[in-house]
């Protein structure tokens, strides 16, 4: 009986690392937004050009992601970068970029409106603007090592459900560039503003935690 209840635990507790992983991820990835971006450079592109373009942006930001999920670890130790600093500064980028998403300005941590309009011109903008920084940018970046910290018990099964959240996060992201004309034409301008509004106050939530936390540890509070 105590072994079913702590495995139910294990699973349960896995279950919610892993939506808490997935919702950060999706949110300061931020398809939605990035679809709009998408749209505006590719329009010049054919059918073919548009999706080789999708595809290699969110494999190229895909990879990037997945290099810090592995070597997050290695690099706070490189650093000497405990995990209460990182929350601290991290929730503080995270939450900024939520401010930014609420009201529907351009991120700090994104591009400038000048670099999105001398993308247009770029032959290969499947790397730069759209893989990186606008799928895999800082906050992508600062995410994703909070979530793969080994002093929060790091270890090979939170690093597996982070990369399976950040997978999970990058084929929507392809399947909502994918069908980007589709995509546009239901849900609108509109709908969109909407809900990068929604994913920024979700972000600004999780901002708002690890701040909260890492502040407690810097202190020698309890983390509850």
């Amino acid at each position: 009986m105590n072994s079913i209840s702590i495995m139910t635990l294990d699973i349960t507790s896995s279950s919610t690392f892993f939506i808490s992983a997935f919702a950060a991820i999706f949110s300061i990835v931020n398809p939605i937004s990035g679809v709009m971006a998408f749209i505006s450079i590719t329009s010049h592109m054919d059918r073919a050009d548009r999706l080789y373009v999708a595809k290699r942006s969110v494999v190229i930001a895909f990879l990037i992601a997945i290099i810090f999920a592995i070597s997050g670890g290695y690099i706070l130790d490189f650093f000497s970068i405990t995990a209460d600093s990182l929350r601290v500064a991290g929730g503080i980028l995270l939450f900024l970029v939520a401010i930014d998403m609420l009201f529907a300005r351009t991120s700090r941590e994104s591009i400038t409106s000048e670099e999105l309009s001398a993308a247009t011109h770029r032959e290969n903008v499947s790397v730069f603007p759209m893989a990186m920084p606008m799928l895999t940018g800082p906050g992508a970046i600062t995410t994703i090592l909070l979530y793969t910290n080994p002093s929060d018990g790091g270890n090979l099964q939170l690093i597996l459900l982070v990369i399976l959240a950040i997978l999970l996060t990058f084929v929507i992201t392809f399947l909502i560039f994918r069908f980007s004309d589709f995509f546009n034409r239901v849900v609108g301008m509109t709908g969109m503003l909407v809900m990068t509004r929604l994913m920024g106050l979700f972000l600004g939530a999780i901002a708002v935690d690890f701040i909260a936390r890492g502040i407690k540890g810097l202190f020698g509070l309890p983390i509850q």
